[in-house]
């Protein structure tokens, strides 16, 4: 498959709403002191960005990739996303126990790419 626009456009805007959802779901976690009810309505907010992004990626992605492989591909992105917020923004440790099990996931989404077998 070449790269083309409509190739990479829905892996640039799934990395970009994943952020946003990593945020919406995650970034709470380091605000204890303020009510539940408030983190959610923040996390709503901040989740409507990421749909803003993830549906037009999934609607660009169609036209070359399956839906299991947009899935796949969005697991994937997640994942690397969400290590990478962890590290950094909550400031804990990636193991090699948490390096095995990504790598596992990773696995079976080179097997929807692989095609039948």
């Amino acid at each position: 498959m070449p790269l083309t626009t409509a190739a990479i456009a829905p892996i640039l805007l799934l990395i970009a709403s994943n952020v946003f959802m990593t945020f919406a779901w995650y970034g709470h976690l380091k605000v204890e002191h303020k009510p539940i009810w408030l983190l959610i309505l923040v996390s709503w907010g901040i989740a409507f960005f990421e749909y803003c992004l993830a549906v037009p990626a999934n609607r660009i992605g169609r036209g070359v990739y399956d839906p299991m492989e947009l899935k796949a591909m969005q697991e994937v992105i997640t994942l690397v996303i969400f290590a990478i917020f962890s590290v950094t923004y909550l400031g804990e440790r990636f193991t090699l126990n948490h390096g095995v099990g990504f790598l596992l996931i990773a696995t079976g989404a080179f097997f929807v790419f692989k095609g039948p077998l």
